[in-house]
């Protein structure tokens, strides 16, 4: 005889990874080439002058010098890295 009574598997307790998306450099901030400035799903900012956007959407700097993120359309921004605070 079983001490103890059957119970049913869960249905739950799976998750995916987080994706750690979101701003990684803010305005004013120094960047070095490569440095990834922003993580997105799709175009939320747009890149500007010395950044490159990657196959996943991300936007990184191109040169060394300060991110500064700049308001181009009513609701779109785009992010540019410059080599000195303008």
């Amino acid at each position: 005889m079983a001490s103890k009574k059957a119970s049913g598997s869960t249905r739950n307790g799976r998750d995916s990874q987080s994706k750690r998306l979101g701003v990684k450099l803010f305005a004013g901030q120094k960047a070095k080439p490569g440095a990834i400035i922003v993580r997105q799903r799709g175009t939320v900012f747009m890149q500007g002058k010395n950044v490159g956007m990657g196959r996943d959407f991300s936007i990184f700097s191109k040169i060394e010098g300060y991110v500064k993120f700049e308001r181009f359309n009513r609701n779109k921004s785009k992010i540019s890295v410059y080599e000195s605070l303008q």
